[in-house]
């Protein structure tokens, strides 16, 4: 009974994921830093080959992993690793430099550093019309009322 408990909510987990992923493959985890220079994104990549089986790719705003984890045939037994393809796409911050991004894989973990430009304004000042200070608008106020009677 204890070994079946376990078992159940592996198996729900599963179907979770088989349900509610989108796309073709299964979600990567991943974590996210953001500091004044960098955006860091790390990806839990085990099991493959950074150079045959992973793909960083930007596409306008929009950094995306893909990777493809091998099934490796053995007779019987059970297994609860995912096998197939894995993928995720996160949103750049605005001021990303997409032309300086790199990647690095170490211990089964996928790092990507994203270096960030400074910010430009992106508003502008407006400026208002009107005459000067509120007693002479006062003024003129009065002025324009005295010369109606």
């Amino acid at each position: 009974m204890t070994v079946l408990i376990p078992r159940r909510i592996a198996d729900f987990a599963d179907w979770l994921d088989a349900e509610f992923r989108a796309g073709e493959g299964h979600a990567i985890r991943m974590e996210d830093h953001l500091s004044n220079d960098e955006y860091e994104v790390r990806a839990e990549l085990p099991g493959v080959d950074p150079a045959k089986d992973v793909d960083v790719t930007v596409e306008g705003d929009v950094l995306s992993i893909h990777a493809e984890r091998r099934e490796h045939a053995k007779a019987g037994g059970r297994s609860e690793f995912r096998y197939g393809r894995l993928e995720r796409s996160v949103r750049l911050p605005r001021n990303a430099d997409a032309e300086h991004i790199t990647a690095g894989y170490v211990d089964g973990v996928l790092s990507v550093k994203v270096p960030l430009t400074a910010l430009e304004p992106s508003g502008r000042k407006i400026e208002v019309s009107g005459g000067g200070d509120q007693a002479s608008q006062k003024s003129v106020a009065g002025e324009s009322a005295g010369s109606e009677e």
